[in-house]
């Protein structure tokens, strides 16, 4: 994609909205929502959508969910592209909480979904819970490459030729911190010099710590958390090991 060269002032978001960091040499901002805003590509990158889950519980014999999640997530969707005036939207993959979820959207879900994307460059990757072609505009892909980035869905351990940064979702990453004798866990991103991955954005959605040794074995010692809230906020991850606890400056 040719971004066009855009002063940071054009795309000033509202104070407190965000945290601004630098990745791979680019100036990011880990929004609120847990969507990710690059403001010289005008993209807007959200992961883990997982529409549809109340459906998918309910067709495999689980609870009874309130059926509200996906114009929830949908709604908070264009809240962010309509506040970041968004050009390109990137979804990380698992938009759907499986195949068959796709097909189930009511038809003010589809048109609400059609009249996002009309205008505007949309990009869904594909994910281990929607590998097939969605029936929606847009482009499907497996990763995305747009320099100094490649985006994907799982992060691919190892170097990544052609990329300075890998961004993806998958492991819904979540932090806990403590708070004035309590313990709050909240969404986050993680990053270090060369991996960044998001939070799950959709509304029914669990989460890992991101202390689990198996997404911690993702990231070097200098790694980072930011948490999501209304004044999103970075920590360092502590060693492999350490208790999943932090303690939160006033």
């Amino acid at each position: 994609m040719q971004a066009r060269e855009t002063k940071a002032t054009d795309l000033s978001l509202p104070p407190m909205s965000g945290h601004e960091f630098s990745f791979a040499g680019e100036r990011l901002h880990a929004l609120s929502s847990g969507a990710l805003w690059w403001a010289r590509a005008l993209a807007l990158v959200v992961s883990d959508l997982h529409l549809g889950k109340s459906n998918r519980v309910s067709r495999r014999g689980g609870p009874m969910l309130p059926p509200y999640e996906t114009r929830d997530t949908v709604a908070r969707l264009e809240q962010e592209i309509e506040r970041t005036g968004a050009e390109h939207v990137i979804c990380l993959g698992d938009s759907f909480d499986d195949a068959q979820s796709a097909t189930e959207l009511t038809e003010e879900e589809q048109l609400w979904l059609n009249r996002l994307q009309a205008g505007r460059k949309w990009t869904w990757i594909e994910g281990n819970h929607d590998p097939g072609p969605m029936r929606l505009g847009g482009s499907h892909m497996g990763t995305l490459e747009m320099a100094p980035f490649v985006l994907r869905h799982i992060a691919m351990p190892g170097a990544m030729p052609g990329a300075q940064g890998e961004i993806s979702g998958h492991y819904h990453p979540k932090f806990s911190l403590r708070a004035r004798g309590m313990t709050i866990t909240r969404p986050c991103f993680v990053h270090d010099d060369q991996r960044l991955v998001l939070p799950a954005f959709g509304t029914y959605t669990g989460g890992m710590s991101c202390l689990a040794p198996e997404f911690r074995a993702l990231f070097s010692e200098s790694a980072h958390a930011i948490v999501t809230g209304p004044k999103p906020r970075s920590f360092p991850l502590q060693p492999r090991g350490a208790m999943a606890r932090h303690k939160a400056r006033p």
